[in-house]
């Protein structure tokens, strides 16, 4: 039996997936799983394989700590960790880095991200956009939302949108629908039973405001079968007709998309066993597992080394039909204690990147899923008198593999402290055009009609990486 959603997955010896299923708590009036949902869209880019996986490294990575070593620099300034070569000729990064450093051919290193909004949070990794932006009418839809509105299908077994993202990026809500509406908000399970993220204080409070329905809530169960479930939605649907019809927030329309895709869902089972990792092979789980000795003084919001599992979950998810995964892995945040805080996390990223590149690389899978992991800048050249690293929006790193693009190398430059950008600054919409390039979207010439009925552009400015595509 696996925790997941909030409620139990069980496997009922002798009853079949499509015979005995439910979504927790029916009532008379409606399905409970059907309110909570947050996708209309489900999987399949029409006959395509193609997805996103995109990882974002919640609290802003430090450049000069990973893929931007200055060796060179002042000890104030370039730090405790050594450079070691990679698969690349010339390029270093950093010796926390060494199973990503083996394959640094099948990655391209961005050196001079710029152009953060500065906000704390994972809106500009999700969409391209500062929150600002459109605020007036919902604000810019995140891409997933957007490739749910494209290309999705409420009668498909999972949702083209999952978001898995913890701590910050979950509760300041960054993978968020914007002006498209609750139809296209992301299926976002509550993963935290799986994987632990402690949060600070003021973020508790923050979630707590949030209200329950933030994360989705779903429970697998023998008691109704398929065709008591099939009626009580034909009910639903009857019941609600009127309702739909004088509702001008969408949120009706939202319901019956919710309805379907909860009945999808629920009759396939596919994606119940796709976030159940016990049915993994355990080697394959020992290859997402980074191998840390013991660490002492272990930080109070750091995650587990098991958090690099997270990147084979959206593996497992990509292949049951999700469109665009979206993943966070924490404790970036290093005000204080910046060098111990990274020989915990850096393994994690090293171990979750590694093995997710080389295992859908041996799947066959690796032109058709594109990976992304940035966070929200980077951090300060200067160590602090705590010994950290504090907020830096002027320039960050990133890293992409797979979607066919050409890997193998490094774009941009920063100066001799990695504070500025010196060559090739890299934006992130510049960043999601290619995202939307690899999906075979072109995001300059596709628009969503807002709120107010106006045709809205995917990506106002910028084209997809020519170095990349």
């Amino acid at each position: 039996m696996l925790s997941l959603l909030g409620g139990k997955f069980q496997h009922c010896d002798g009853i079949t997936r499509r015979t005995f299923l439910t979504a927790g708590a029916l009532g008379f009036g409606g399905l409970t799983l059907a309110n909570l949902l947050r996708a209309e869209a489900a999987a399949g880019i029409g006959s395509s394989n193609k997805a996103i996986i995109n990882l974002h490294l919640d609290g802003g990575p430090p450049q000069m700590d990973m893929i931007d070593l200055k060796p060179l620099a002042p000890s104030e300034i370039r730090g405790e960790f050594l450079p070691i070569s990679t698969k690349v000729p010339g390029f270093e990064i950093s010796e926390l880095l060494p199973k990503l450093a083996s394959v640094a051919d099948k990655f391209a290193f961005i050196r001079s991200l710029v152009g953060s909004a500065g906000a704390h949070n994972g809106f500009q990794s999700q969409s391209g956009f500062a929150s600002k932006d459109l605020r007036s009418i919902g604000g810019r839809p995140a891409m997933g939302s957007v490739i749910a509105k494209l290309r999705g299908s409420s009668a498909d077994i999972a949702p083209s949108f999952v978001d898995l993202m913890q701590g910050r990026p979950l509760v300041r809500n960054s993978a968020r629908p914007g002006f498209l509406g609750p139809s296209y908000s992301p299926f976002r399970p509550d993963i935290s039973k799986m994987f632990a993220r402690p949060l600070e204080t003021g973020m508790k409070k923050e979630l707590a405001a949030l209200g329950a329905d933030h994360s989705v809530s779903l429970t697998l169960n023998a008691s109704l079968n398929f065709d008591r479930l099939r009626n009580r939605t034909q009910l639903l649907a009857g019941l609600d007709q009127i309702r739909r019809e004088v509702d001008a927030s969408g949120m009706m329309d939202a319901m019956d998309s919710f309805t379907q895709q909860a009945t999808s869902i629920l009759t396939s089972g596919r994606f119940a066993d796709a976030m159940d990792l016990s049915q993994e092979d355990p080697r394959m789980l020992e290859r997402y597992t980074p191998s840390l000795d013991k660490i002492e003084d272990r930080f109070a919001t750091a995650e587990s080394p098991l958090s690099a599992r997270k990147l084979l979950l959206a593996r497992r998810l990509i292949e049951v039909g999700v469109r665009c995964v979206s993943i966070s892995i924490g404790d970036f945040d290093t005000h204080s204690k910046n060098f111990p805080r990274l020989r915990q996390v850096s393994p994690t990223i090293d171990q979750g990147l590694y093995a997710l590149v080389t295992d859908l690389d041996e799947r066959g899978m690796l032109d058709d899923v594109t990976i992304v992991a940035w966070g929200e800048f980077g951090r300060t050249p200067r160590i602090n008198k705590k010994g950290g690293r504090d907020h830096w929006p002027r320039v960050g790193p990133a890293f992409l593999a797979g979607g066919g693009m050409r890997v193998g190398q490094v774009i941009g430059a920063t100066d001799r402290h990695a504070a500025a950008a010196v060559s090739r600054p890299v934006q992130y919409k510049e960043v999601m055009a290619t995202l939307y390039h690899n999906l075979g979207i072109d995001a300059l010439e596709t628009t969503l009609v807002d709120q107010r009925g106006r045709p809205q552009y995917l990506i106002d400015e910028g084209q997809p990486l020519p170095e990349l595509v």
